[in-house]
């Protein structure tokens, strides 16, 4: 494994855990060269899943972008960096156990904005303001106002149902729907 500050090709191993639900190895590493230590992962491959950018373009599903765009949104806030894994771990498997391989920015935006309404309003806030493209304050009044009448409570065993609905259709718009009722 190549050191991210020396580029030497040997380091040792100090700690390995399993995350992400035992999906993953988390290892944190020292370098035997410059002694600077680093983390790295070991992930299980999926099926690639394609991500359909507004402007149509296509691209690669990224986690790390998920999971830098909801700690952005989260900064400051009481979510912890676990719940904030937690979430983008939900989020992935999801989309991994889907059938359906192509999802829009908009289906994840909407994902993310229904875990962060549950976990706080500030981030759900900031998320729903870059996502949405907010104009002005207008876009802001809108958004709370729709949280403060809204509940978007739906059981797990409706969320599974919803989601198999959006597979066998080869479609996720069904979630998206659902979500915007």
């Amino acid at each position: 494994m190549l050191c991210p500050t020396c580029q030497h090709k040997e380091s040792r191993v100090l700690e390995s855990r399993s995350t992400e639900g035992k999906q993953s190895i988390r290892r944190r590493r020292e370098c035997l060269n410059c002694k600077r230590r680093f983390t790295t992962y070991e992930r299980i491959e999926f099926v690639p899943i394609t991500i359909i950018k507004r402007d149509g373009r296509q691209e690669s599903f990224e986690r790390s972008k998920l999971l830098r765009g909801i700690i952005r949104a989260c900064e400051k806030t009481t979510v912890t960096h676990q719940r904030i894994e937690a979430i983008v771990d939900e989020i992935e498997a999801k989309l991994q156990n889907s059938i359906a391989r192509e999802f829009t920015t908009d289906d994840i935006g909407e994902l993310v904005l229904k875990n962060l309404r549950h976990e706080n309003e500030v981030a759900y806030v900031r998320f729903a303001s870059v996502y949405r493209k907010f104009q002005g304050i207008k876009d802001f009044i809108e958004t709370l106002n729709h949280l403060q009448e809204t509940t978007w409570a739906v059981p797990s065993d409706q969320e599974d149902e919803l989601w198999q609905q959006s597979n066998n259709t080869e479609s996720s718009t069904a979630v998206v729907d659902y979500l915007h009722r």
